[in-house]
């Protein structure tokens, strides 16, 4: 039971982050000349290097930093993930994956392997990304749940882009989608917050008794 915690942190904070993603474009543009499921086990073997590495990291951070600070570190850095994600992006970083894909498909390599190495590359310094190595500094003994979580979330994420991707974009905006990706984020640092200060006003309520 205490593994499944972390793995629906994983998957929430994975699914809803990359809806709209810079990543999910690459996918798209992959789907369109590949089979969907080539396409969506490169997803997996992608997220699986990518946020496989960032939060085996993380645990090990976490297993030898201080608790505390790591976790009040961890949930700043969600929140602070959700409000930057509000800000505008610029022409040049809304296109930055462009020349890359152009490269990629130049080199004749195995479907799944290309999109696994555009995944991998594409999540390089992205907040999903960063937010799995806070999920493994917060949870370093979770290590399995967490990157399968972050692997479901990625799929699922993808999938529903390549089947619905129309008939979502047609109830729903790219704004809106990104708004509701930066409120998850947000939502998780705070209540993360909140619950440190709790079980910590619990702790000093019964040492003062």
């Amino acid at each position: 039971m205490e593994f499944i915690y972390p793995f629906f942190i994983a998957f929430t904070i994975i699914f809803f982050s990359e809806l709209g993603d810079k990543t999910q474009i690459l996918v798209l543009s992959f789907s369109t000349q590949n089979k969907a499921v080539s396409v969506l086990l490169g997803v997996a073997l992608g997220t699986f290097l990518s946020h496989g590495i960032a939060i085996l990291l993380g645990s090990q951070i976490g297993l030898f930093g201080n608790p505390l600070t790591l976790k009040i570190i961890t949930y700043l850095s969600f929140l602070l993930f959700g409000i930057i994600g509000f800000l505008p992006e610029s022409k040049k970083e809304k296109e930055h994956h462009n020349p890359f894909l152009k490269r990629l498909n130049k080199l004749c390599l195995n479907c799944v392997f290309m999109v696994a190495i555009s995944i991998a590359v594409g999540e390089l310094g992205d907040k999903t990304l960063l937010a799995s190595i806070g999920l493994g500094i917060d949870y370093p003994n979770c290590k399995l749940p967490l990157i399968l979580g972050s692997i479901l979330g990625m799929v699922l994420s993808n999938s529903i882009a390549i089947f619905f991707g129309k008939l979502l974009g047609k109830k729903f905006s790219e704004h809106s989608i990104k708004v509701f990706s930066n409120l998850i984020f947000i939502t998780f640092g705070v209540v993360g917050i909140i619950s440190l200060l709790y079980n910590y006003f619990l702790y000093s309520l019964i040492h003062n008794i």
